[in-house]
């Protein structure tokens, strides 16, 4: 195998999202790709164009991620605010790994990936669909059900579901 200019040996994929906040979905499918691939690089994106302001600076949801995989020595994070296809490029990727939940899931991830084999067909994408355990888990609805009080403790690791907590509370006290 030979290492890329960043130093990875063998077959590197990312697996980019927003993370606001990181959920065992998530972490499910960052283990699962940790399994097949030799690297794997969280891609954190720093500013969505999708997503309203994230509760969660960016350097926040890194290090809550970092928490999350500590027990993975292949998987790496970092942040990112370029399109996906030159983030891959740049960490010497030639894989990016999604996870899919739902029918509307498959709709999104489709034009992308067209747009992105339009923009480096060397980059391929891979999907891996959601464990059943986890195919309802998002974000946007833990925020929401933590907003409202409730319980989200089998949706996010105990140190995200108390930072939630936390954030959730200051932002409604201000």
């Amino acid at each position: 195998m030979d290492a890329d200019n960043n130093g990875y040996a063998g077959r590197v994929a990312i697996c980019p999202g927003s993370y606001d906040p990181v959920t065992y979905g998530h972490l499910d499918i960052i283990r699962r790709g940790a399994a097949v691939f030799d690297k794997v690089v969280v891609a954190v994106v720093n500013a969505s164009v999708r997503k309203v302001h994230p509760l969660f600076e960016a350097d926040e949801r890194i290090a809550l991620i970092e928490k999350s995989i500590e027990d993975l020595t292949n998987v790496h994070v970092q942040k990112f605010d370029i399109l996906v296809v030159d983030f891959a490029r740049e960490v010497g990727a030639s894989v990016i790994l999604k996870g899919l939940r739902a029918i509307s899931d498959f709709e999104y991830e489709f034009e992308m990936n067209q747009l992105n084999r339009q923009m480096a067909p060397e980059v391929e994408s891979v999907y891996m669909m959601a464990s059943p355990k986890y195919s309802f888990v998002s974000s946007s609805g833990i925020k929401e059900m933590a907003r409202f009080g409730g319980d989200v403790g089998e949706m996010v690791p105990p140190h995200v579901a108390v930072r939630l907590a936390e954030a959730l509370k200051s932002q409604s006290s201000h």
